[in-house]
């Protein structure tokens, strides 16, 4: 079977777009709080 393109890796995405990689900087911090104040249904990956 051929691979589809741009596969990605859940670790990597875990550490670069998860909950507790946003929490680590203030700018992830806003992008919690913006997508909290929109109401997301999911705030991080």
């Amino acid at each position: 079977m051929t691979q589809r393109t741009l596969g990605g890796t859940n670790r990597k995405q875990k550490r670069k777009s998860g909950f507790r990689a946003r929490m680590r900087k203030s700018n992830g911090r806003k992008v919690i709080q913006a997508r909290r104040k929109k109401g997301r249904y999911r705030l991080s990956v």
